[in-house]
This record gives C-alpha cells, sequence and structure tokens, in this order.
C-alpha cells in the first residue's frame, strides 16, 4: 500500500460480477479525496493473466468504496482460461480446408467454415460478404465500434496441396498450407476474444483476396477501420514473436515489351529482339532503389520468344517496389512511365503500380507501448517491435490515419513456403496478448 502524496494503490478482488470489499483497515489508510486504484481481475488469484485496468474510485463517507465505481469482473477483466487442443482442432479444421486466392468455389467453403467457427467460439452472427474474388467474413460484437481485428483468409497454395501435405503437429511445430500466414492467427485470435465477457466494440474482417492485393476488400476494410479507430493486424509476428509498428508501401509493375519475330537463323536482322529490348529495361529499372530511403526495385520475373529460333517478339518483366519515405511512391512511379525503348521500332507498356502506401511507424506509436504494457500484466515477457519490408492490409489501414498494429498473429517462420510452421507453445500466449490488447482498448 502506498499512500505517499494522498495516493493509495488498491487491488479490488473480483468475484463473478460482485466487487469484494475492502477492509475498512486498508481504507484508513487511503485519503478522503480520491485513490489512484488499480482495479485487477483475477482467477484463482493468478495475476499473471489478469489485466490491469486503471480506474479512479471516490471514497464515500461510510468509509467503503463506492461499488459502482468499480468496473466489474464481465465488463472489462480478461482472464485468459485457454484450450490447447480446442485451438488445434480448430487449426486443423480451418488448414484442412483449402482457400487458395481466386479459388472462389474454394474460398466460398472457407467463408461458410470459418463464420461457422466464430459462432460457435463468439456468438451471434457471422456476416458472409459476397465478392467476385471470393467472400468476406465479417463480425461485430454489437455497441460503438471500437477496434477492427483485421486478417484474410485465403492463402498463396494451389487446391490440392493439403493432399500432399495435410495439417499435422510434428515435434511441436503445426504444418499444413496457410498454417502461419494465417490460419494460426485466425484461430488465436478467435480464442482469445472468447475469454473477454464482454465482447462490444469489437469487429472482426477476415478478407479473401490480401495475397493478390486487396483489390477488392480494400474497400470495406478501410470503411470498417474507419468506424472502428482501431486496427490490429494478424498477419505473423516478426522473428521471435516480434511485433509489427512500421511497413513500407508495396507494388508491382509489369513491362511488357513488344517487338516482331523473324527467323533467328535466316534472317534475324528483319526483327525486333523483345529480350534484347527487356535486357536493357532490366539494366535501367535496376537503378531506381535508394538505399539512403529504403527504397527497393528488384526485377523478379522474366520471359520471352516462342521456340529458340524465331526472335522474340513479346517479352515481360516483372518488378517488385518497396518505397518507405514520403514522396519516394511519387518518384517511382514517375520514373517506371518514364522508361523509353532502346531499339528501333520495339515498344514498352508498362501496368501494374504501387498498391499499398507505406504503413508509417507513427500508426503504432501509441498502440505499441499499449501492447508492451499488456504482454507485462500478463506475464508474457518483453515483445520487441520492428519495422518490415512486407505489406499487409494494414498499410490500408494505417494510410487513413487508422491506428493500427501488425504482426499479432502466429509465432513461427516459412511463410508461403512448404516448410511454413507455427510453433504450437506460443499460441495460448498469442491468444492471451490479442485477448488482453482488446480488453484495453474497451477500456479507453
Amino acid at each position: 500500500m502506498n499512500v505517499a502524496n494522498g495516493n493509495a494503490i488498491v487491488v479490488v478482488v473480483l468475484s463473478g460480477d460482485v466487487a469484494g470489499e475492502l477492509s475498512d483497515e486498508l481504507l484508513e489508510q487511503a485519503p478522503a479525496k480520491e485513490a489512484n486504484t488499480m482495479v485487477a481481475a483475477m482467477s484463482d488469484l493468478d495475476l499473471r493473466m489478469a489485466v490491469i485496468l486503471p480506474r479512479r474510485v471516490r471514497r464515500v463517507a461510510t468509509g467503503r468504496i463506492d461499488t459502482v465505481s468499480v468496473v466489474s469482473i464481465r465488463q472489462n477483466a480478461y482472464v485468459a482460461n485457454l484450450d490447447l487442443e480446442l485451438m488445434l482442432t480448430d487449426l486443423e479444421t480451418l488448414v484442412n480446408i483449402e482457400s487458395p486466392s481466386r479459388d472462389v468455389q474454394a474460398l466460398v467453403v472457407s467463408a461458410a467454415a470459418l463464420s461457422s467457427l466464430i459462432e460457435q467460439r463468439l456468438g451471434g452472427t457471422a456476416e458472409i460478404i459476397d465478392s467476385p474474388v471470393g467472400p468476406h467474413v465479417h463480425w461485430s460484437g454489437g455497441g460503438e465500434p471500437k477496434v477492427l481485428v483485421l486478417g484474410h483468409h485465403d492463402t498463396v497454395f494451389p487446391f490440392g496441396t493439403v493432399a500432399a501435405r495435410p495439417f499435422k503437429v510434428v515435434e511441436g511445430r503445426a504444418m499444413g498450407p496457410g498454417v502461419f500466414d494465417m490460419k494460426a492467427g485466425i484461430v488465436q485470435a478467435i480464442h482469445g476474444l472468447a475469454q473477454l465477457p464482454d465482447l462490444s466494440g469489437v469487429e472482426i474482417l477476415f478478407s479473401a483476396d490480401e495475397e493478390t492485393g486487396s483489390h477488392d476488400s480494400r474497400g470495406l476494410i478501410v470503411q470498417r477501420a474507419l468506424a472502428c479507430g482501431v486496427a490490429l493486424v494478424l498477419e505473423p509476428s516478426a522473428d521471435g514473436g516480434a511485433l509489427k509498428t512500421a511497413r513500407k508501401g508495396t507494388g508491382t509493375f509489369e513491362l511488357l515489351i513488344h517487338g516482331r519475330a523473324s527467323h533467328a537463323g535466316l534472317e534475324p536482322e528483319k526483327g525486333v529482339n523483345a529480350l534484347i529490348e527487356a535486357a536493357h529495361q532490366v539494366l535501367a529499372v535496376s537503378t531506381l532503389g535508394d538505399t539512403t530511403t529504403g527504397t527497393t526495385v528488384t526485377p523478379t520475373l522474366a520471359s520471352a520468344g516462342t521456340a529458340d529460333n524465331v526472335v522474340p517478339a513479346l517479352a515481360k518483366v516483372t518488378i517488385d517496389v518497396r518505397v518507405e519515405a514520403p514522396g519516394e511512391k511519387e518518384r517511382i512511379e514517375a520514373a517506371m512511365a518514364g522508361l523509353h525503348a532502346h531499339l528501333s521500332e520495339s515498344r514498352l507498356e508498362l501496368r501494374g503500380g504501387i498498391n499499398r502506401p507505406p504503413m508509417p511507424a507513427s500508426s503504432s506509436a501509441w498502440l505499441f507501448p499499449l501492447a508492451v504494457q499488456v504482454a507485462s500484466d500478463l506475464g508474457l515477457g518483453e515483445i520487441a517491435g520492428v519495422a518490415v519490408g512486407g505489406g499487409s492490409d494494414g498499410n490500408f489501414t494505417a494510410a487513413n490515419g487508422v491506428a493500427t498494429l501488425d504482426g499479432l498473429g502466429a509465432v513461427g517462420g516459412g511463410a508461403h513456403a512448404d516448410h511454413e510452421y507455427v510453433l504450437v507453445a506460443t499460441m495460448p500466449d498469442r491468444a492471451r496478448l490479442l485477448g488482453g490488447i482488446v480488453a484495453a482498448l474497451q477500456a479507453r
């Protein structure tokens, strides 16, 4: 008990919906004005699993705390009692229901399974929002929107991958297509939220096209994020479970080089070699990056020609772009648009652009410290925050002025690869972290 400078720290142990009374002895030490009180929701006195919520309570003339001022456990407490086996069962269900991007039929099945899981664990009704790219899934806990839990249920793996690599757990690692990005994150979020006694103000949105650029879902994502004011993104964590506090803007350009075909042996001079022109363009594009600003411009795919004895009439080059600093998006887009042909009679056609704007560190300026505090209160240890080069739907929410914290999903590795995995032992604590952050945001 600290009563210095007229301040008292009082711990109120809550049982069910009723706040336990503080002893008169403790209250005698508190000033007659106000006490700065930390209301702790505890289950079996397990402080490690309690979320500490600051509340100001007024001492009344009777010498007891006004219990109306004490927020009950069913409104603001977060005590996580998680069943790892049940989490793994739900994860197996989602992983073995394949959901490749652009495969609308598969995504319909995935959305139905996902909405059923949400309803089973959280109650209420999940809304399936049809779209040309597959259905998005939205759920609301009702009340004034306060926080959007954001993810996606599409994966990069083609249909049929599960037949070769079904879900399995080996030596503490859960494996299977999409397990890390991001089906384990989805399961963790649902189970973390299921521990909250009150889900008012909480919304969930799982899109069907994140892996292909979120072209259809972007408007819906921004709409719900603006309504809620805070976005928690379930992309996988960075190394060691670190959260993602900033992201580069990302984009993809496709450069088509048009030439003219001719016989490569009899009259090559009559052709316009699109492959040679493509080589010039690859060299030109590779100079556009700038390490001082964090901008990278990387040719990643190329194709040309139809046969080994034909001067190629068409070549294609795909270019990956990442930008971080203000003005770099505009500079790169202008430079790409300004590319010119080197060979006479060749022609360039540019497609694509920088689709995801940067997610600046300022978007998580107060959210990340909140997450650190929640992790500390839950006994989860220190959590790091890092800036990363990859993009997510958090780029869209942050660009629209919404406070955004990313990387709240699974801990593991191998995203988009056959060896993709999740560290099973980390799943309950990641669920607790997500639920604890949401509880803290509800109390704001």
